[in-house]
């Protein structure tokens, strides 16, 4: 019997895990440049820290969370995202005394979705959080991040794309308004897109199907709602970065419930429809959710496999020195010279 690995996992090694290794190094390094700190967390938590937060009528909490019970019957979902689980431990900690405080952290995260490229059910993702930070300087500190990882990576072919959901109020009175324009076009709408519209009308600017993007060409935009500091704030990011693609998109949305205000994501075009490697925004009410204080914050989420896929794999290549004997009389001093080697830091196959 062949036993294959489960669909949407997959196995690492040879150059793959080569260049995977050297693409977290380089997200820990960039992280650890801009003075976060890393924090890991359990692989599973109980299935309440994900179920409001991200929304209980989003795509990950209805179809694509792993959930079971254990032997105590208590409800445990493996780990979707790194946010949550971030923030429930600096408040398990006591990690907020001294504000404002940067987290970041790398590992598995699980959701049931459809394995695309570079996409997959269990999958590597860092999470960057900056806790305490009000909007302004925090988001400028986001993206000029997001700019270094890709010039470590030498990835020179990304779009860093920009938007402002307002707050909660703005959200609702553009979600209400949005309500209202699509209504008499549900009978052109597909299921999953009248879905998103009865339970989160803001998901439906994130819809693939073509004829719901013709529809939403008129409709309310989100523009119309924000403040003018807003605005400023992503004209402000625009100009601060001149020599980066970076674009104002004002249908870019985010598909888990607790972002507001800014929002944020760089795709590539070598990742096919999904084409977007990392993205984040503000989420100034998840701590309140959460049971913790009221605090900003904003923060990021990176997918590793997507990165080692359009990362420049010259740049990531290492040098490995072959050390051939070719006589038995000399092993002994060999065997010294390739130890001494490797104690500098030389990769030596014997």
């Amino acid at each position: 019997m062949k036993i294959n690995p489960v669909r949407g996992t997959h196995d690492l090694f040879g150059e793959e895990i080569n260049k995977f290794n050297k693409v977290v190094a380089e997200v820990k390094s960039a992280s650890q440049k801009f003075g976060f700190n890393e924090l890991i967390t359990p692989i599973f938590e109980s299935s309440i820290l994900f179920k409001k937060p991200l929304g209980e009528q989003s795509d990950v909490v209805l179809k694509e969370m792993y959930t079971f019970n254990d032997r105590n019957e208590d409800e445990i979902t493996l780990r979707p995202e790194y946010t949550t689980p971030m923030i429930r431990a600096a408040i398990s900690n006591g990690l907020l005394n001294n504000l404002p405080a940067k987290f970041f952290g790398t590992g598995q995260m699980f959701r049931r979705e459809r394995p695309q490229k570079g996409r997959y059910r269990q999958f590597y993702q860092a999470g960057v959080e900056l806790l305490g930070y009000e909007e302004g300087l925090s988001e400028l500190e986001m993206i000029s991040m997001v700019i270094s990882i890709n010039l470590e990576l030498n990835i020179n072919n990304s779009i860093i794309k920009i938007n402002h959901l307002g707050d909660k109020e703005t959200k609702e009175k553009f979600c209400k308004s949005l309500k209202k324009y699509l209504e008499p076009h549900t009978s052109n709408l597909d299921k999953k897109d009248i879905d998103r519209l009865n339970k989160n009308p803001l998901r439906i600017l994130d819809s693939k199907n073509t004829n719901t993007q013709n529809i939403l060409k008129k409709a309310p935009k989100i523009s119309d709602f924000i403040s003018d500091e807003a605005s400023n704030l992503l004209n402000t990011i625009q100009n601060t970065y001149p020599d980066n693609k970076i674009e104002i998109d004002h249908s870019l949305v985010r598909g888990l419930d607790y972002y507001t205000g800014f929002v944020f994501e760089a795709i590539s075009e070598n990742l096919g429809a999904q084409d977007s490697y990392l993205g984040g925004g503000r989420y100034d009410q998840l701590f309140e959710d959460l049971g913790g204080k009221s605090l900003p914050a904003i923060g990021m989420a990176i997918g590793i496999e997507r990165l080692s896929y359009i990362a420049n794999n010259e740049h990531l290549e290492s040098t490995l020195v072959s050390f051939i004997i070719l006589s038995d009389k000399i092993e002994e001093k060999a065997y010294k010279i390739a130890h001494n080697l490797r104690s500098i830091n030389s990769s030596v196959d014997i």
